[in-house]
């Protein structure tokens, strides 16, 4: 099974296509999978557009009362599709954005490459349509404010949010951060979570993908000065808050985990 994470906060122009558009792939590229979609307290029409996509897909609907943010709404669909899952070494999770910056043409790039081995597959951006020339600037070089606390070997778009995860692995860190996946917002959220699932991979690759900014419906909201403040707030976050495995977490047959850089 492939459970499709969507994070959403007023995405009623944008949600239902991009589900539609996930149904033509799983059409042409037939595999079990299930669309989970958190709707962060939206004040659009958010909820209606999912209430009609949930009689005729296989949609569940999850939702905050009041916005929480983008890593509370990752970690309780991450949450939700382990405790789903009766096969967490074979299945696995896909994260990404309800706004159409994430084509879901990678879909199935994405799911090969956990099909021949994978563990943790992320999706290396190539920007297009933001004109934002900060914005370009911060999610370039902005993993290097990250640097000597998160690092992911093999990984450069540390801040992607679009990727795929082994449900095992998921499973393994969410078992070890019980209170919660984590300690960090927005674009930082993305880096802490490939730094704490990487850390139970055996296999980490990257696949890459065009992250476009031209066909979001509404303004952007990302700020790339806040984003810039926030990755280097979570430095200190961070560095409290490290990644030992869970005592009783079992291991992928062969697996050895991967060595966590952190200082």
């Amino acid at each position: 099974m492939i459970y499709v994470c969507v994070p959403s906060y007023n995405e009623a122009p944008t949600v239902g296509l991009l589900l539609w558009k996930i149904r033509q792939v799983f059409a042409s590229f037939p595999r079990e999978y299930q669309l989970l979609v958190l709707d962060d307290g939206s004040t659009d029409a958010t909820a209606e557009v999912l209430e009609r996509y949930t009689r005729v897909l296989p949609l569940t609907v999850l939702r905050h009362d009041e916005r929480r943010g983008y890593a509370a709404s990752v970690d309780r669909l991450f949450r939700q599709a382990v405790e789903l899952t009766d096969r967490p070494k074979r299945d696995a999770a896909i994260l990404m954005h309800a706004d159409f910056a994430h084509s879901p043409q990678a879909i199935p790039d994405l799911v090969r490459r956990i099909e021949s081995g994978a563990d943790l597959v992320v999706g290396e951006a190539r920007l297009e349509g933001e004109p934002s020339r900060a914005h370009r600037l911060v999610r370039r070089y902005g993993p290097l404010l990250l640097r000597g606390v998160v690092s992911v070997a093999g990984v450069r778009d540390i801040l992607s949010g679009y990727s795929i995860l082994r449900l095992v692995v998921l499973r393994n860190a969410l078992r070890s951060q019980s209170a919660g996946l984590f300690v960090s917002e927005g674009w930082a959220a993305n880096a802490e979570l490939y730094w704490r699932t990487g850390r139970y991979a055996r296999r980490v690759e990257t696949v890459p993908t065009i992250e476009r900014h031209d066909l979001r419906q509404r303004p952007s909201r990302v700020r790339a000065g806040h984003q810039a403040l926030e990755l280097w707030r979570a430095r200190a976050r961070l560095r409290a808050a490290p990644i030992p495995p869970p005592a009783d977490a079992p291991v992928t047959e062969g697996q050895r985990p991967a060595e966590a850089v952190s200082s």
